[in-house]
């Protein structure tokens, strides 16, 4: 019998197909290597477009970084799961903290050798060409032609997109987790949801919008084939389910998902809460995306005169910009998700129309008009983000008022602050002493909503005697303010149970005392 295989390997038939199973195999790993090399280049380009924009300033872009880069660095320095003690008022106290951006924070670690600032810049750079290269991979894997162009429209379609790409926060990461959601549904791997479901939970609360994008595929495949596609959907929610018990902060990461979401759903204005939950008005919108805006125009009379390849995944796509651009209406910070999503939907309806369109002999004008696209969009777009980017506050804007906190006052003797967004600064430069509120006012409001209100009273100046009832009611030996809170500093100039400590160009500090 094996002398039978041995003749039956060597006739010419069996010579041909090994070599033939040789040639694709040898191909089959050119390929993979291909592939391999190029994801490296293109992940290199965003690399390079990001830390161009980073580093036009030597100060972290936006307040929230500053927690997240010190928070990185408590995980590698004192444990997986440190004891935060740093918000004992809110639902962030010991008993009840939730880190809602853990896998961020795991993810940061490596950046935190050496400089904070330094690796917080890096990781910001990191984690935006993640989401920059997962776009491309979604355009590779729908056969956009020339989809690194269209890629690089990541520079082009919105500074404000852009802006906020450059801070040491989650949304990147969500992002590219959002855009491997969006790979691997159109190319029909619904398992693989399980692992993006259960990731996006321990990077960050914003994993509601893999269950949106699940749900909007099945309205997809329910309008164009007549059934809808439920297993996204499920799988999306198993690995959503997994990644909240299978957590380090179970149960309470459930219970924390209410304080932190519902008053966002509810009316946001309700609690002076930042910026980024307002809605833009609209000329403001209008700058702000005016490339994504021209993008988005050209995608809908593409896919209207021209039709789609694939129709479930052009009305999927259009659902997705729809989604998005509601919620961009709703709340500015959502111009994290918008602005690529509408370059994910043009790139699939116009970029066919273009190779569709042109000849070999025109395939150059073609490049030449979406490289004369990317000139004319990064030209404004790119000095516009780069200027938001440098009018960062300085770096050391509360290093000097925090140091002198940390030599001068007992260990975790608590900081009465006027303001909350002044929190993730403070505890970057000092983790010696605890605060009264940060992160997000919501999370004093939902714990003490009495003392939220007294806070509120102090912080406007309204409270004749505010140092007494510092001490009284948030037990704070140490008030900290700004400059900006003038009508605060007016009546504690006059208040004999607050005494002037320190002061500098930035910051006040007062001690809490009995005359």
């Amino acid at each position: 019998m094996n002398d039978l295989r041995l003749v039956q390997s060597r006739t010419p038939t069996a010579q041909r197909a090994k070599r033939k199973g040789d040639l694709l195999a040898a191909g089959w790993e050119h390929l993979h290597l291909h592939t391999i090399m190029q994801t490296i280049g293109v992940f290199a380009l965003f690399v390079a477009g990001m830390a161009w924009l980073q580093f036009s300033t030597p100060n972290l872009v936006g307040n929230d970084g500053y927690y997240h880069i010190k928070m990185a660095y408590l995980l590698r320095t004192e444990s997986l799961r440190p004891d935060f003690i740093w918000l004992p008022l809110t639902v962030l106290d010991p008993n009840r903290f939730v880190d809602h951006h853990y896998l961020f924070h795991l993810l940061l670690t490596p950046f935190t050798f050496g400089d904070l600032r330094l690796g917080a810049k890096w990781g910001s750079v990191f984690m935006a060409a993640l989401a920059g290269t997962a776009l491309w991979r979604v355009l590779r894997r729908r056969e956009i032609p020339w989809a690194t162009l269209w890629a690089l429209g990541f520079f082009v379609v919105s500074d404000a997109f852009l802006y906020r790409m450059s801070m040491p926060r989650a949304q990147s990461l969500s992002l590219a987790l959002l855009f491997i959601a969006v790979a691997w549904l159109l190319d029909g791997h619904y398992r693989r949801l399980v692992l993006v479901g259960f990731l996006y939970v321990w990077a960050y609360n914003a994993f509601p919008l893999l269950i949106a994008l699940a749900g909007l595929y099945g309205i997809a495949t329910l309008l164009t084939r007549g059934r809808f596609e439920w297993r996204p959907l499920a799988y999306s929610l198993l690995g959503i389910a997994a990644g909240l018990v299978v957590n380090p902060y179970f149960p309470q990461n459930v219970l924390f998902l209410w304080h932190h979401i519902a008053p966002k759903i509810g009316s946001p204005t309700e609690i002076s809460v930042g910026n980024e939950w307002y809605p833009y008005k609209t000329d403001q919108l209008v700058r702000n995306m005016a490339p994504g805006l021209v993008l988005l125009a050209l995608g809908w009379m593409a896919q209207a005169a021209f039709g789609a390849r694939r129709r479930t995944e052009s009305l999927f796509l259009t659902l997705c910009v729809l989604l998005f651009g509601m919620m961009l209406m709703q709340s500015r910070r959502f111009i994290e998700y918008a602005p690529p999503f509408v370059l994910l939907f043009a790139a699939y309806h116009v970029g066919p129309l273009l190779a569709r369109t042109a000849s070999r002999r025109s395939n150059m004008l073609s490049i030449g008009l979406l490289l004369a696209g990317l000139a004319v969009g990064g030209f404004y777009t790119v000095p516009r983000a780069q200027a938001a980017v440098q009018r960062s506050a300085p770096y050391e804007r509360y290093q000097a008022a925090a140091t002198w906190l940390a030599e001068n006052t007992p260990t975790h003797s608590r900081v009465f602050q006027t303001d909350w967004d002044d929190f993730p600064r403070l505890f970057y430069f000092n983790h010696h002493n605890t605060y009264l509120v940060g992160l997000d006012p919501v999370f004093l409001q939902r714990a003490n909503p009495g003392l939220y209100k007294i806070w509120v009273d102090i912080t406007e100046g309204r409270n004749p005697t505010p140092g007494l009832t510092i001490r009284t009611f948030f037990d704070a030996e140490y008030v900290f303010t700004d400059h900006r809170h003038a009508a605060f500093l007016r009546v504690a100039a006059d208040d004999p149970y607050l005494k002037e400590v320190y002061r500098d160009d930035f910051a006040v500090i007062f001690a809490v005392t009995f005359p």
